[in-house]
């Protein structure tokens, strides 16, 4: 399995799609500004999971999952700002960014709740070596 596996990473994809859509409507003199702004952040979403997935640890893919868990906030904000500017005629893109947000959220729990019964897993594995360990001796 894969990051393209991953429904986070599709959905990431997607968003990127929808935002550089968005932000080719939005006026010329935000080319550097909010456009820019906005199209890194999408891209960081969904690259930061490729990352983190690619690296030797869950530890490290977490570190990943929360910087692109970020990314998402900083593509929220500048969506509001977009709005209030009057850039963004339709706030769609809001549903697109809370079902992602939701998901992430979800796929760190699980991540996280993996790694805590590993961690289980080895210390039963200790206490029974210790417990074996001793009453086998002769």
């Amino acid at each position: 399995m894969t990051h393209k596996d991953l429904d986070i990473w599709k959905l990431g994809i997607e968003l990127v799609e929808k935002i550089y859509r968005i932000t080719a409507k939005f006026p010329k003199e935000e080319v550097f500004g909010l456009t820019s702004q906005l199209r890194r952040a999408a891209i960081s979403i969904p690259s930061n999971i490729a990352e983190g997935a690619a690296r030797n640890s869950r530890k490290e893919f977490l570190q990943f999952l929360y910087i692109a868990l970020g990314s998402l906030s900083e593509i929220e904000t500048q969506i509001v700002i977009s709005k209030r500017l009057g850039y963004l005629k339709t706030t769609d893109i809001f549903d697109a960014v809370e079902v992602l947000r939701k998901k992430h959220l979800n796929f760190i729990k699980y991540i996280k709740r993996v790694e805590e019964l590993k961690s289980i897993r080895v210390e039963e594995n200790k206490s029974e070596r210790v417990k074996g360990g001793k009453g086998g001796r002769v």
